[in-house]
């Protein structure tokens, strides 16, 4: 239980320096936050709701990698380099994906509600 634990404390630390530092995590953040209750009310059964908050947090999940990614080629390699804005790209490119898989997702349910 004490290494479950630490590696949520190690989480929690990388989630608050990400909400701090980031402006993508803060807007992330908001919009879990927002959709959490939105989500409860919109979804008509169990698994549409599972479905709308599990988009948020994959969405948040990936926004944080992505950003992982980026401070680790900026640490190193502090210039621009085009096979380092390559790298970058594509996870950024992971976390559009993930973006639109909530679209999707979201748009889904607001369909099958109204």
């Amino acid at each position: 239980m004490t290494a479950l634990y630490l590696a949520f404390l190690n989480s929690w630390r990388g989630l608050v320096h990400g909400g701090r530092t980031e402006r993508a995590i803060r807007l992330e953040l908001v919009l879990v936050a927002l959709g959490l209750p939105v989500a409860l009310v919109l979804g008509g059964s169990l698994w549409v709701r599972v479905a709308l908050i599990a988009s948020l947090l994959l969405m948040l999940g990936a926004e944080l990698l992505n950003t992982a990614v980026e401070k680790l080629c900026d640490h190193l390699h502090p210039g621009r380099h085009e096979r380092i804005g390559i790298v970058k790209d594509l996870a950024s490119a992971g976390a559009f994906m993930t973006q639109v898989i909530a679209a999707l997702i979201w748009g889904a349910a607001v369909i099958d509600r109204f």
